[in-house]
C-alpha cells in the first residue's frame, strides 16, 4: 500500500505521489512571529512534523521549507507600539517558536525569513503587474486583479461568481467570504517600517511573502504545501493565483491542512481563559513529550478536544512506553525464540504501516503499538518470552518513535529552559510544586541515585526493610520514582 493522503484542492484523499520518484519538495506555513504560539498552532507543526517523519522513513529524501513571518499587520502594529523596530520586536518570538519546536522534537525545516526576500518580493509584483494581474494605486499600493484569474476559489471551494469587480481590500486578515483584490505591496504609513524597492517604497503584503519564498526555494511548482485550515482562505486561495498567474503552472499539487482544536468542548480564546502555549501548560507541571504524544493522538483532519484529563492520560501512555521499552533492554530472559512474538512484531509493523499510510491515521498506528505492548507484558508476565523476541519488537517500537518521537527521557532541560524563561519574565508564580520537584530531581547526578539504590538493595537483601523504605522515600522527594521488580530494582527521574 502507498500513501494516501486528503488533497483539499481535489477535496479527496489521493495516493501521494511526489513529481521526483526519489524526493518531496514540500512548504510549510510557519509562525508569524508576533507573539508566543499556542496549542492550535504546535498541533499543525507537530502534524507537518509526522508526515516528514514518515515519508523519510519511506524511503524519501525531503526538501521541507518553513517560513518565518516576520513582518505584517499585526506585527507593524505591535512593534509601533512596543517603540521597538520590527526585527527587535520579532527577534523575541521567533527565538521562543524555535525553543518550542524543538522542546516537542519537531524537526526544524529550512527557515527563510520574510525580511530576507524584499527586493524578491519587488520584482514578483513588477512582473505580475507586466502579465496584467497586479495594478498600482495612486498611494503607491499594488494589488492583484482577482477578476483576471478565472480559477480564484478553487482550493476553498467557494463561489465568487458575484463578486464586485475592483473592489479591494488592505488588511491581512479578513472575512472569510470576501472576494476582493488584495495586497500585494503596501505604500508606507507615517512612522511605519517600510523598504525601498524597484517598485518604489513599502512593505509587502502577507500573501506575496510565501509565493515568493516557496518558488524560490523549491520551484514554480512543488509536490506539497501544508498549513492550518485556518489559512485556506484567503492566505493560500490568494498564494495560488500569484503563483499560478506569474508562473502559468500548478503552483502545489497537493495541499495538506490540519485542522485546529477544541478546548475543554469548546473554541479557544483568550476571553474564555482557555487559550494555552507550550510554556502555559509546561509551567503547570505537564511534560513536552505529554503534549505532543496527545496533540498526535487524534488523526491531523478530525477535531481534537484537548482536555487536562486527556493531557495526563497522555502522559501515563508515553511512561507506559518508556517503561516498556526499559523492561526490553534490560529485562532478564530466557534463550531462545518464541514464534508468535516474531509474528506479533511483523504483524504490529504492518498495521502501522497500514494506518499511516491511510492518510496519516496516527490513532491506529498508536493503537497497534499499545496493542503490542499489552500482549507483550502478558507474555513476559506468564514466563513465555524469550531472550531473541527482543530486537523484532524493539525494532517496531523505535519504527514507532521515528514517528511520534516521545521515547527518549529528555522533557527534564527542556522544562528547566522555560522555568528558567519563567524567572526572567517575572512569572514565577506559575510555577506548579511539580513542576520545580522535576527540575529539582535533575540537579542529582546519576552517580548519587545509583550509588543510594545499592544502599536500598542491600537494606532489601539483609531484612532490613524500615532503612530500604526510608531510602526509597528520601529518593522519591529527590524526585526518582524506584520500581521493584522480578528483574530488579530501577529507578527514573520522575
Amino acid at each position: 500500500m502507498a500513501l494516501h493522503l486528503y488533497n483539499t484542492l481535489s477535496g479527496k484523499v489521493e495516493e501521494f505521489r511526489p513529481l521526483d520518484d526519489h524526493e518531496v519538495r514540500m512548504y510549510a506555513c510557519g509562525p508569524t512571529v508576533y507573539d508566543y504560539g499556542h496549542i492550535g498552532n504546535l498541533r499543525t507543526f507537530i502534524a507537518v512534523d509526522i508526515l516528514r517523519r514518515f515519508l523519510r522513513q519511506s524511503g524519501y529524501k525531503i526538501r521541507h521549507v518553513m517560513n518565518i513571518t516576520d513582518v505584517d499587520d499585526k506585527i507593524i502594529r505591535n512593534s509601533t507600539k512596543a517603540g521597538v523596530s520590527v526585527k527587535q520586536y520579532t527577534a523575541k518570538y521567533e527565538k521562543a517558536f524555535l525553543e518550542d519546536i524543538s522542546s516537542l522534537n519537531i524537526e526544524q525545516p529550512t527557515l527563510v525569513r520574510a525580511t530576507d526576500h524584499i527586493p524578491e518580493m519587488a520584482q514578483f509584483i513588477a512582473e505580475l503587474q507586466e502579465k496584467g494581474f497586479a495594478y498600482r494605486t495612486e498611494d503607491g499600493s499594488y494589488y492583484f486583479r482577482i477578476a483576471n484569474f478565472p480559477g480564484y476559489g478553487k482550493l476553498s471551494k467557494k463561489d465568487f461568481a458575484g463578486m464586485e469587480d475592483g473592489a479591494r481590500v488592505d488588511v491581512d486578515e479578513y472575512e472569510k467570504d470576501s472576494a476582493r483584490d488584495f495586497a500585494l505591496w503596501k505604500a508606507p504609513k507615517p512612522g511605519e517600517t517600510s523598504w525601498e524597492t524597484s517598485i518604489g517604497p513599502g512593505r509587502p503584503g502577507w500573501h506575496i511573502e510565501c509565493s515568493v519564498m516557496a518558488m524560490e526555494e523549491l520551484g514554480d511548482t512543488f509536490d506539497l504545501h501544508a498549513g492550518g485550515e485556518d489559512l485556506i482562505f484567503p492566505h493560500h486561495e490568494n498564494e495560488i493565483a500569484q503563483s499560478e498567474a506569474l508562473s502559468g503552472k500548478p503552483f502545489a499539487h497537493f495541499w495538506f491542512h490540519v485542522r485546529f482544536l477544541l478546548v475543554e468542548g469548546e473554541k479557544m480564546s483568550k476571553s474564555l481563559g482557555n487559550f494555552y502555549t507550550l510554556r502555559d501548560l509546561v509551567l503547570k507541571g505537564h511534560r513536552p513529550s505529554s503534549i505532543r504524544f496527545l496533540l498526535a493522538s487524534v488523526p491531523y483532519r478530525n477535531q481534537l478536544n484537548f482536555t487536562f484529563d486527556g493531557l495526563k492520560q497522555a502522559a501515563v501512555s508515553v511512561e507506559r512506553l518508556r517503561n516498556f521499552q526499559l523492561r526490553l533492554t534490560t529485562g532478564q530472559f530466557p534463550a531462545g525464540a518464541t514464534p508468535s512474538m516474531a509474528e506479533l512484531a511483523r504483524e504490529t509493523a504492518e498495521r502501522m504501516r497500514a494506518g499511516m499510510d491511510d492518510d496519516l491515521n496516527t490513532a491506529q498506528a498508536q493503537a497497534a503499538i499499545f496493542d503490542m505492548v499489552r500482549r507483550v507484558n502478558a507474555a513476559m508476565d506468564a514466563g513465555q518470552f524469550k531472550n531473541d523476541d527482543i530486537p523484532p519488537l524493539l525494532a517496531s517500537l523505535q519504527s514507532f518513535d521515528e514517528l511520534f518521537a516521545v521515547l527518549k527521557d529528555d522533557d527534564a532541560p527542556k522544562i528547566r529552559s522555560i522555568v528558567e524563561w519563567a524567572k526572567a519574565e517575572g512569572r514565577e508564580n506559575e510555577i506548579s510544586k511539580e513542576l520545580l520537584e522535576t527540575v529539582e530531581a535533575q540537579q542529582v547526578s546519576d552517580a548519587e541515585i545509583e550509588k543510594k539504590v545499592a544502599q536500598m538493595e542491600a537494606a532489601r537483601r539483609s531484612r532490613n526493610f524500615k532503612l530500604s523504605d526510608a531510602i526509597r522515600a528520601e529518593l522519591g522527594t529527590m524526585g526518582i520514582a524506584v520500581e521493584i521488580t522480578k528483574d530488579g530494582v530501577r529507578w527514573k527521574r520522575k
